[in-house]
Parts: C-alpha cells; structure tokens; sequence
C-alpha cells in the first residue's frame, strides 16, 4: 500500500470564507501515483470545514447567511464559550454543521466525484494560519 500525507495552509483575509481545494487535491491526487484509494481531506482546527458541494458563487453566500442565523457572530456576548476571551463560539457551531472531513475514492489515478461535485475548505474563523491535512492512501 502507498501513501501521501500533505499539509495546505491558509490564511484568508475575511473571518468567514470558502476555497475551493479541488485543483489542489487533484495535483496531489497525481502526485501519490495512487490508481485505487481513499483520499481524506480533514480540517485540522474546530473553527473551519471541509465538505463537498457545487462551486457556485450563490450557494456560498447562501451557506453564509444560512449559517449566520443559525450561529450568529454577535452579540459575541450571547455565548458562554467567549465568556474565557474568545469570540467565536459561532465559528466552533458552524464547523459542527458542516463537518470536519470528507473521504474521496480514486479510480483510475482520479477523484471519483458525483455531476458538480467539488471539495471546499470552510473558514469560519480567518485572518490567521491553519492548516488542512490530505492523506492519501491505496496502490
């Protein structure tokens, strides 16, 4: 069995953004020389995501007025978890939504990927380094 461990990071200019990863875990994809596998690709801080949906600029301004009534930023006040000096508890609840990781299969060396499927990094959180890990396992 080979693997592949790479590490993306990013440090967005907005709290609250979205990138899309596709490009970047296609070229590792290559990289691994891994026809049949798993590719994993986990957001390693409780403040950011990593799902799966269409790249359509709509649908994110969508997800973020969406999220933003579910968790909204302020009155920052509004959470215990900031009563310690924080000020994102909204970031942590946005992240339970959309989720952690996502498990991508490779077949014949490429993502096998549903119609418009593509792979985002959710921040919630921004304007500071974190990282994203890519595993990439299989023969």
């Amino acid at each position: 069995m080979k693997t592949l461990t790479e590490y993306l990071s990013f440090n967005t200019k907005t709290r609250v953004a979205f990138v899309n990863l596709t490009p970047q875990i296609r070229n590792l994809v290559k990289k691994s020389a891994i026809k049949e596998g798993l590719c994993l690709i986990n957001a390693m801080h409780i403040s950011a995501s990593v799902f799966i949906n269409d790249n359509e600029s709509g649908l994110h301004k969508d997800y973020e007025r969406w999220l933003e009534r579910l968790a909204p930023h302020e009155p920052t006040e509004q959470y215990d978890h900031n009563k310690t000096g924080e000020d994102n508890a909204d970031a942590h609840l946005k992240r339970q939504i959309m989720g952690r990781e996502v498990v991508v299969a490779i077949t014949n060396g490429e993502l096998d990927f549903g119609p418009w499927e593509q792979i985002f990094y959710g921040e919630f959180d921004g304007m500071r380094p974190k990282r994203v890990l890519v595993k990439i396992i299989g023969e």
